[in-house]
């Protein structure tokens, strides 16, 4: 508390609801934001609540918003599949972490049909070969409360249904879907070439720069769709976004009003990647789909604001 205090001291004059509005995220939660945001508005003397993202609901955060991240990301994988004349029912997901955005993303595979059979911490890989249930979604919450960071607790409080490896990552199990969620860099080239040899069909990367480059290379060369954290990550700042919609206009949505325009938002920019990335083959490469995308947004607006 004293650190987000005293860090908030030296930021509050540099962020707003119309200038920067930030976010949690790793080892930033809703106890950090609280503790910014308090100090935020007692410095700032202001109380628009848009000036943080992800503070809790009773005090101006957003329904869906720890999922959002996960959520988003699923929605895109979705749109990768049936892009393919694939189906999301029965597909194999392994998913890196099991924090907020893997507790999302696995919350949504399964209401879409999917199995998702593995999830992974520093300790190690917990594989769940039937797929995971509601039941131990839910645990992940608990797991992630502890703050022992450890997924071998999956298997202890599931003997039978889960059975966890030490020193492994979550790319050694079978998957059709594989979805880094954890943090930067975590997926090296002999991963990438471990997936290809088990044969995944689609990798998305969902943490920030998840995946190495030579692992991205990998998996292009292989043909094997990939998409990239900057459009598939994006339901998280998106839904940040929906959140300063709401406090500037002192509204609450519902959950489904907010997955909802959640779901569109992931759409659009799915379509921008694929209006980008299309290549002469008809494959798509999501990489320069999303930069070039990405891209001319910004370049059009500078020019028609006369920046250049």
């Amino acid at each position: 508390m004293r650190f987000c205090q005293a860090f908030m001291y030296e930021l509050w004059r540099n962020i707003g609801p119309d200038q920067d509005s930030p976010a949690g995220d790793v080892g930033v939660g809703g106890r950090e934001i609280g503790y910014l945001y308090g100090a935020y508005k007692k410095l700032a003397r202001e109380h628009s609540t848009g000036a943080l993202t992800g503070k809790s609901y009773g005090w101006g955060g957003s329904l869906i918003r720890p999922e959002a991240t996960g959520f988003g990301a699923i929605y895109y994988v979705e749109r990768m599949v049936k892009e393919k004349g694939d189906k999301m029912e029965g597909k194999r997901i392994a998913l890196s972490g099991f924090g907020n955005v893997a507790w999302g993303a696995a919350t949504k595979a399964v209401e879409l049909g999917a199995k998702v059979v593995a999830i992974s911490g520093p300790d190690g890989v917990c594989e769940i070969p039937d797929g995971i249930t509601k039941e131990m979604i839910d645990y992940m919450l608990d797991m992630r409360a502890s703050n022992r960071n450890k997924v071998e607790d999956m298997a202890t409080k599931f003997p039978g249904k889960a059975k966890f490896t030490a020193g492994k990552k979550a790319w050694i199990v079978k998957c059709d879907i594989a979805m880094p969620c954890a943090f930067q860099n975590e997926l090296a080239e002999e991963d990438a070439k471990m997936l290809l040899e088990n044969g995944v069909k689609y990798v998305a990367e969902v943490s920030n720069m998840g995946c190495q480059p030579a692992a991205i290379a990998a998996i292009q060369a292989a043909k094997v769709p990939f998409g990239p954290g900057k459009a598939v990550n994006a339901g998280g700042v998106a839904t940040s976004g929906l959140e300063i919609c709401q406090n500037a206009g002192h509204i609450n949505w519902t959950a489904p009003e907010v997955d909802q325009k959640l779901h569109k938002i992931m759409n659009d920019i799915y379509d921008m990647c694929v209006e980008h990335g299309r290549m002469a083959d008809g494959t798509i490469n999501y990489v320069k789909g999303a930069n070039i995308a990405g891209f001319m947004r910004v370049a059009k607006a500078m020019v028609a604001q006369g920046i250049i």
